[in-house]
């Protein structure tokens, strides 16, 4: 296995790190300055502009839609796994500052696998211009949905249009102002086998009989894109809508988090590269007890010990990324699983030090660790929580010897 960046890859991870550096850094406090002034005004998801002029200036340096290996750039998904890593050091602003954003990310690949070429033109060539943004609802309020079996929205065929009925939530994405088309899982036959019951379909989020209900926070925070709530009531789309073939929604959900648990898993990388930055800063600038954090045992071991750990997430989410690249997303299953359990833990472990390494501060709006801390926390839920993932790994492992 090569995990070498390709010329090309390299020529783009240094226009990135070249673009973080001039343009990223210095816009978060800018960014923050605009959100607290929306969240005053009463309107906490309106988009601080300073992501427009950065999405203006990306775009001006062919910084965008790295994520996609056919497009101009052919990048490979171990290409961009590089490019989602150092994204991954502001995740509010960099990865939809290059619109590699998600849940765009994965809604745009799912279309661009699966979906019809009218589909293509209303909403995926909008959505890879960064004219719009969407949803994904899958998950459920009143389900076990780590198990996508569970699902109870009801996708009716009528003639030709389809009735939804049913409630989601933590459908990222839906409380911003340019969310304008929702990819909605539910059942069309429930009599089916179990993993052919479920159907994707196109929702735009103004259809009549959908009803976004609240904003769910995470961890007290409250996301610029919103994790939203929503009923849809006899909610009717055209047939057209559907994406795929009937029964086909598990087959295309699978498609879907393969390469996004790549990226999610870099960007967490990335973060934790932050967070180990942070504390060896805060470690040199602090004297309790005689000396310098960075000279206490507990603190060079907390170093230590992210070094090893980051190095390692990182080696293992690589390897996961040269087999989709060469084998398929399939013959990946077991390390999609592992990075999806064993980074967030990684990650989350790293931004716990820092944070404590830096006192009072750790907590407070003052650094992005707390921020982080959160956003790393919900990452061991999203896209199946470390239960699953360990559940469907041990059944791999014990496979071979299990007739």
């Amino acid at each position: 296995m090569d995990f070498g960046l390709s010329p090309k890859a390299t020529e783009y991870a240094s226009k990135l790190q070249a673009f973080m550096d001039k343009e990223v850094f210095h816009a978060e406090s800018i960014y923050h300055e605009q959100r607290t002034a929306f969240f005053k005004a009463g309107t906490p998801h309106k988009l601080p502009p300073i992501i427009e002029e950065l999405k203006k200036k990306a775009k001006a340096q062919g910084l965008w839609n790295l994520f996609l290996p056919h497009l101009d750039h052919h990048l490979t998904v171990t290409d961009y796994a590089t490019l989602a890593e150092i994204t991954g050091w502001s995740p509010d602003i960099a990865p939809e500052a290059i619109n590699c954003a998600a849940p765009d990310t994965g809604n745009m690949e799912l279309l661009d696998m699966f979906g019809s070429e009218a589909q293509k033109k209303q909403w995926l060539e909008p959505l890879l211009a960064g004219e719009i943004r969407s949803g994904f609802a899958m998950t459920e309020p009143d389900v076990a949905s780590s198990d996508a079996r569970n699902i109870r929205t009801s996708i009716k065929r009528d003639g030709d249009n389809y009735i939804i009925n049913g409630t989601k939530w933590w459908t990222t994405g839906a409380m911003d102002e340019r969310c304008k088309i929702l990819i909605v899982m539910g059942k069309t036959n429930p009599d089916a086998e179990e993993h052919k019951q479920q159907s994707m379909i196109l929702v735009p989020i103004d259809t009549t009989g959908v009803k976004v209900i609240r904003n769910l926070d995470v961890l007290g925070y409250v996301d610029q894109h919103g994790h939203a709530e929503i009923s849809f009531t006899d909610v009717k789309v055209p047939v057209n809508n559907l994406i795929g073939k009937e029964g086909e929604g598990f087959a295309l959900a699978q498609a879907r988090l393969g390469p996004g648990r790549i990226h999610h898993c870099m960007r967490a990388i990335g973060m934790a590269e932050r967070a180990l930055q942070l504390m060896i800063k805060r470690s040199l600038t602090r004297t309790p007890f005689g000396k310098e954090l960075a000279r206490q045992g507990v603190i060079q071991d907390w170093i230590a010990n992210a070094r090893i750990n980051i190095e390692q997430a990182r080696l293992l989410v690589l390897k996961a990324a040269w087999i989709i690249d060469n084998q398929g997303a399939k013959a990946a299953r077991k390390e999609i699983a592992a990075i999806k359990v064993a980074v967030p833990r990684m990650a989350q472990e790293i931004i716990d030090h820092a944070i404590q390494a830096h006192g009072g501060a750790g907590v407070s709006q003052d650094t992005p660790l707390a921020s982080m801390f959160a956003g790393i926390r919900v990452l061991r839920i999203v896209d199946g929580p470390d239960e699953v993932h360990i559940r469907d790994l041990a059944k791999l492992e014990l496979k071979p010897y299990i007739s």
